[in-house]
């Protein structure tokens, strides 16, 4: 979707220009002369004179990763990302005057999940593996977080979940000081990442990851699309300190962190998630077979296709998973003071001259 009220908000990515001229087919800049395709659900503003030394593995393998992560579909916020998706609501406090931006939006599921709660919800990403709920209910662009096509001060909130720990630290920086220009002063940043800090908890944590080591070797199930998932992590964050340090960097301010020690959510995702889908996704279909898909993550895409299916209706499944779900949620509830790699955290441009 390209609602009109986009087009107020962007800038050239390679001049900064706002002199940005709309046709069917494209955006043309009047300062520098180039062109961005417009499609029919997206816009393409990524860059075309920057040169990056890291591209992204989602963007580099996007044809592959596309066929592996199953990313079309969306499913309502449950179990981990429902857990996620409650933090954001709690702590960045969507409003109905608000526009919003996710910056780095994968599929776009937590764009889509709070696009009610705000008068426009943009969202971008450098790779297009974005949800056909996404193309049809929000503000999409395909762009570069180092080189964002969004005018200053444009947005009142801002959302990150899952993005930093895959960039190098020069990256890293880029992108948090780019959302720092596009956040209006006093708007606030929600993000969501990890470190490699231990946890307190850490051997209740290790106790359900040893439980789905004993079925990964009894081949009921394996973890090769997680692996998948998070194969270009970097953590170039690896501490708590660190983390403070890169958002003081960008001209930010912390207001609020809760650690999320996953006591509850350790045990839902590497034994009972696990368990649930071998069993769901035992029976082999010859369409969700490929060369490039493990017969694991094959049985784990038809898993998740069956319980979508179920969860179209608010029926028993629906509530059984949002009931899960509310128990992993007593990981951030319960335990959010006490330190742990994985975080959630609140952090607010100031306005200028303020302390």
């Amino acid at each position: 979707m390209i609602p009109n009220r986009l087009y107020s908000l962007l800038q050239c990515p390679d001049c900064a220009a706002r002199d940005l001229v709309v046709y069917a087919d494209a955006l043309h800049c009047t300062r520098c002369d180039r062109r961005y395709p417009r499609h029919a659900d997206y816009l393409n503003l990524m860059p075309q004179s920057a040169q990056y030394a890291y591209v992204s593995k989602y963007v580099a393998e996007e044809e592959q990763l596309a066929e592996e992560l199953d990313y079309r579909d969306m499913a309502p916020p449950l179990l981990a990302a429902g857990v996620r998706n409650r933090a954001l609501v709690r702590m960045l406090d969507l409003q109905p005057h608000d526009i919003a931006f996710d910056n780095g939006c994968g599929n776009g599921r937590f764009a889509i999940w709070n696009a009610d709660k705000v008068a426009l919800m943009v969202a971008s990403d450098p790779a297009t593996l974005f949800a056909d709920q996404a193309l049809a209910q929000i503000a999409l662009a395909q762009a570069d977080s180092r080189t964002l096509p969004f005018a200053d001060e444009s947005f009142d909130k801002a959302f990150s979940l899952d993005v930093l720990e895959h960039f190098p630290l020069d990256v890293i920086d880029t992108y948090l000081a780019e959302t720092a220009r596009v956040l209006k002063p006093g708007g606030r940043f929600f993000i969501v990442s990890n470190t490699s800090d231990p946890s307190s908890l850490q051997p209740l944590t290790n106790l359900s990851r040893r439980i789905g080591k004993l079925f990964v070797r009894a081949g009921v199930y394996d973890f090769e699309r997680e692996k998948l998932r998070k194969s270009d992590h970097i953590k170039a964050l690896r501490t708590w300190r660190e983390v403070e340090a890169a958002i003081e960097r960008a001209g930010l301010r912390v207001v609020r962190v809760v650690f999320w020690n996953s006591v509850f959510t350790s045990f839902v995702e590497h034994v009972l998630m696990k368990l649930g889908e071998a069993l769901l996704g035992r029976r082999r279909r010859a369409s969700t077979r490929s060369k490039v898909v493990t017969d694991g993550t094959a049985r784990e895409i038809r898993a998740r296709h069956l319980m979508r299916n179920r969860l179209t209706t608010r029926g028993a499944s629906y509530y059984a998973l949002l009931a899960v779900t509310m128990v992993m949620d007593l990981d951030l509830l319960l335990f959010g003071s006490l330190p742990s790699g994985s975080y959630c955290l609140l952090v607010e441009k100031p306005h200028e001259g303020a302390a």
